[in-house]
C-alpha cells in the first residue's frame, strides 16, 4: 500500500507531500468524516533512529500554549508511524525568500516579540507524567507541576513504584524553518514545529538543572548554533536564546558572514563557521541596525549555563524600539505588503492597462515608513 492509499487513525487520509521535517516526511491529510484539512507527519517503521513517538509526546505534554500545534492523533498504520496534527501555513524561511531575502525592522521586532513568547514557553511548561505500576499494568497520570515541592508530595501519595518524567524542554534547532505561521483566523501567529530534536533540560528526577558538560556533539543547525554549542558545552536555555538572536540578524541582514564558507569535510566546515562567528565582533555583526540587536546578543552570550533568561527583558528591548520607531502594532507583515502590491499588478495587467491605485512594486527595505496603513490580513 502506498501513503496515497493509506488511512490514519480509522478517518485521516492521506494527501500529497507537503514538506519534511527533522526525522520524517509530512503529507497533506483530509478528516474523511468532517472534510477537515490537517497534517500527517509519517517516519517508517523501520527508521534507524525512530524520533516521531518522542515528539508527538513532547507536543502533548506542552499542549495549550499560543502557538503549539495540537496533535489530534498518533500511531502506527501498516510501515508507518503516524503522527496527525493542525495543518499550518509557510514557514518564516518560505516567507522570507518569497520578500526577496530581507525583512524590514518592523516585520523582524513583530516576528521577535512573539518568537521570544514561544521559547519561553516552551522552557517554563513543566508536566509530570507519572507511571504507576499496578498488578494490573501501568497506571498513566498526568499533571502540571510549577513547583518541586508540590510535585514530591505528590510522589509520597503513591503506593507504588513510580517513574516520573518531568518535561522541561529546550528547542535546540532554532532555525526558520521550524517557525511557521498559522492559517485563517490565525494567519498572524508564530507557531513552532519539529520538536524531534527537543531535549529536557531539568532532571527528570530531582527536577535539577542537567549538569554542565562539554565534549557535547553539535546538535541543531550549525548557522544559528550557539558559540558555547559550538564548542561542544551542553546546551541550556541561554543557547536558545542566543540561536535566536542570530536568526533575527539573518531576517535583517539577509545572510550572515559565515554562510557560504567551503571545507572538505563537514567537521571543517562547522569548525570555520565557529571560528567566524568567535571572531566577527557584536557591533561588526549588527552595524547598520539599531543597538537593540547587539544588547540582546551581548545579554544572550552573558548568560550561565543555568541561568534562566529574563525573557520580559528581551521583549522590553524590542518593543521599546518598535514604538521609538513609531510602528503600529497592526499584525501587517512585509509578505502581507507584498502579496498585496504583486496581486494587484496583476490585476492591472489582466486589464491590459495602468490600475490607477498601484504603484510600481518597492523593493521590501528595513527603512519601510514609520506608519504604515493596514492593508488587511
Amino acid at each position: 500500500m502506498t501513503t496515497m492509499d493509506l488511512r490514519v487513525g480509522n478517518k485521516y487520509r492521506i494527501g500529497r507531500k507537503i514538506g519534511s521535517g527533522s526525522f520524517g516526511d509530512i503529507y497533506l491529510g483530509t478528516n474523511i468524516i468532517s472534510g477537515e484539512e490537517i497534517a500527517i507527519k509519517l517516519e517508517s517503521v523501520k527508521a534507524k533512529h525512530p524520533q516521531l513517538e518522542y515528539e508527538a509526546r513532547v507536543y502533548k505534554s506542552i499542549a495549550g500554549g499560543v502557538g503549539i500545534p495540537f496533535v489530534r492523533w498518533f500511531g502506527t498504520e501498516c510501515d508507518y508511524n503516524a503522527m496527525v496534527m493542525d495543518l499550518l501555513g509557510p514557514s518564516l524561511e518560505d516567507l522570507f525568500n518569497f520578500c526577496n531575502r530581507k525583512f524590514s525592522l518592523k516585520t523582524v521586532l513583530l516576528l521577535a516579540d512573539q518568537l521570544i513568547s514561544r521559547i519561553e514557553y516552551i522552557h517554563a511548561k513543566s508536566f509530570l507524567h507519572v507511571s504507576v505500576f499496578l498488578p494490573s499494568g501501568p497506571l498513566l497520570l498526568s499533571t502540571t507541576v510549577p513547583e518541586c515541592s508540590r510535585w514530591a508530595t505528590l510522589l509520597q501519595t503513591l503506593p507504588c513504584d513510580i517513574a516520573p518524567c518531568l518535561l522541561s524542554s529546550l528547542l535546540r534547532d532554532i532555525k526558520p524553518d521550524n517557525f511557521v505561521m498559522g492559517i485563517g483566523k490565525r494567519g498572524n501567529q508564530v507557531n513552532v514545529i519539529d520538536f524531534g530534536l527537543a531535549k529536557k533540560y531539568r532532571d527528570p528526577k530531582t527536577h535539577f538543572h542537567i549538569p554542565y558538560r562539554e565534549n557535547k556533539n553539535l546538535t541543531g543547525t550549525a548557522r544559528y548554533a550557539s558559540i558555547n554549542t559550538h564548542l561542544g558545552v551542553e546546551q541550556s536555555r541561554r543557547d536558545d536564546v542566543e540561536s535566536l538572536g542570530y536568526v533575527l540578524l539573518y531576517f535583517c541582514r539577509g545572510s550572515l558572514p559565515w554562510q557560504g564558507l567551503k571545507a572538505a569535510t563537514k567537521k571543517q566546515k562547522y569548525d570555520r563557521i565557529m571560528e567566524k562567528k568567535m571572531t566577527t565582533p557584536t557591533e561588526v555583526l549588527c552595524r547598520g541596525f539599531p543597538n537593540e540587536f547587539a544588547i540582546y546578543l551581548n545579554y544572550t552570550r552573558s548568560l550561565r549555563f543555568d541561568d534562566k533568561p529574563d525573557y520580559s527583558y528581551l521583549r522590553k528591548i524590542f518593543r521599546d524600539l518598535f514604538i521609538r520607531e513609531g510602528f503600529q502594532y497592526d499584525y501587517v507583515f512585509d509578505w502581507t505588503v507584498y502579496k498585496y502590491q504583486k496581486n494587484a499588478q496583476a490585476i492591472a495587467q489582466a486589464q491590459g492597462q495602468n490600475h490607477p491605485d498601484v504603484k510600481p512594486q518597492e523593493k521590501v527595505t528595513r527603512n519601510r515608513p514609520r506608519h504604515q496603513p493596514s492593508q488587511g490580513y
